[in-house]
């Protein structure tokens, strides 16, 4: 897979919940909300400011990320469900 998102895009990968509940309880896939978390698999040059210059991003590819619910826009790549999202859209890094 060969991507490079644009300018301060991110491409993410989701990262599967749960699918047993702490009591033992499987839980289908119907019942179950999208993932929130994600690993980073592409990042753009950066975000472009009002003076011109470049802000590099805050991720880089690897990273374990926390980002908005319904941020983003979903693409099939390969076979590969993967989200792209501005670097506004990441909450955290998680470690």
């Amino acid at each position: 897979m060969n991507i490079k998102p644009l300018f301060d895009r991110v491409v993410i990968k989701r990262m599967e919940e749960e699918k047993m509940s702490a009591g033992g309880i499987v839980i289908p896939d119907s019942a179950t909300e999208k993932p929130i978390k994600g690993e980073v698999v592409a990042v753009g040059a950066g975000k472009a400011l009002d003076n011109g210059s470049v802000r590099a991003p805050q991720v880089k590819v690897g990273d374990k990320v926390l980002f908005g619910k319904y941020s983003g826009t979903e693409v099939k790549l390969d076979g590969t469900d993967l989200l792209v999202v501005k670097e506004d859209d990441i909450f955290a890094i998680l470690g």
